[in-house]
């Protein structure tokens, strides 16, 4: 049985995610923040399934990340956990650093020190702000990118750190950019 760790796992992609890799037969672990616990409604139906688990953790804090990580040991990362508001961006610029540019790096640093780097897979959730003002149309893998907000400049650093680690490490991550 494969084993999937989900951040974000109380967002509706997240939620949705979840639903989808237990009906293929995963074990499913998720981090929430205990600031999350009062908006778990998207996921109460899963509870209590004997495939589904629940970890506290904080994007924001290595070890707890470390913790999670080398305790699930898994296949599978899914980050999907991040302060998504582009205005609240304007507002909580170290907020939003923390947790969608170092957030991604700290999830990797675990991986490679659970010494799972050559086994587990990572999936980078990003997303169009990364292109900004918008100079072609549909947009493609040559588009260049143009953020014009905290958040887009903090997943742009996720982009890349993916990018730098597939690269630098060998090891397999990649950002899906959602729109």
């Amino acid at each position: 049985m494969k084993t999937a760790l989900i951040t974000g796992i109380t967002g509706q992609d997240g939620s949705y995610l979840a639903e989808f890799l237990l009906e293929k037969g995963y074990d499913v672990h998720g981090i929430i923040r205990r600031s999350s616990v009062d908006y778990r409604e998207r996921i109460a139906h899963l509870e209590g399934q004997p495939h589904f688990h629940l970890h506290y953790g904080d994007l924001g804090d290595s070890m707890s990340i470390l913790g999670v990580i080398g305790k699930v040991r898994p296949d599978e990362i899914y980050n999907l956990a991040a302060q998504s508001h582009v205005q609240v961006s304007f507002d909580s610029p170290e907020f939003t650093a923390d947790v969608d540019a170092t957030g991604v790096l700290r999830i990797l640093e675990a991986v490679r020190q659970c010494g799972l780097a050559d086994t587990c897979r990572i999936y980078q959730a990003s997303t169009s702000e990364l292109y900004g003002k918008v100079e072609e149309v549909p947009q493609n893998e040559k588009t260049p990118f143009h953020p014009y907000s905290p958040y887009a400049v903090a997943k742009l650093y996720g982009y890349w750190i993916i990018k730098e680690y597939r690269e630098a490490y060998n090891m397999f991550c990649c950002s899906g950019i959602l729109f």
